[in-house]
């Protein structure tokens, strides 16, 4: 059987699931804080918080890939980081378009801006 992978899992091996999880949690979460009014960042919270980033320590690219793959990598970075809702709110209240912000793609970050948008148009209603 020689040239055949193993399917078992490594020692660092999470499942799909819990990452996505986590992520889902992190979006709620910021989501939270959006609807409480807790969204305002001035220059000095945002270069503490960056500053304490656990994505200091990699190069930027890490967190702008090209594939899902790069995503999940970027993902498990954020999951170890402190200031992953700061991140989100930073990316989601600046419309960065691009790479991994508080371990949400951007299309998860897509779908939490339209459901925004959504519960802010029925308040107004």
């Amino acid at each position: 059987m020689a040239g055949t992978r193993s399917r078992l899992p490594t020692s660092n091996f999470r499942p799909r699931n819990t990452i996505r999880r986590t992520a889902s949690q992190r979006a709620k979460r910021a989501e939270t804080n959006f609807a409480q009014g807790d969204n305002n960042m001035n220059d000095e919270t945002i270069d503490t918080w960056m500053a304490q980033g656990a994505c200091r320590a990699y190069p930027p690219n890490t967190f702008f890939p090209s594939d899902g793959v790069g995503v999940d990598r970027a993902r498990k970075i954020c999951a170890t980081c402190s200031v992953t809702a700061q991140c989100l709110e930073y990316a989601l209240s600046n419309h960065i378009d691009h790479g991994v912000w508080g371990g949400c793609s951007e299309r998860e970050r897509r779908r939490i801006n339209k459901r925004r948008r959504l519960t802010l148009n029925i308040a107004a209603n």
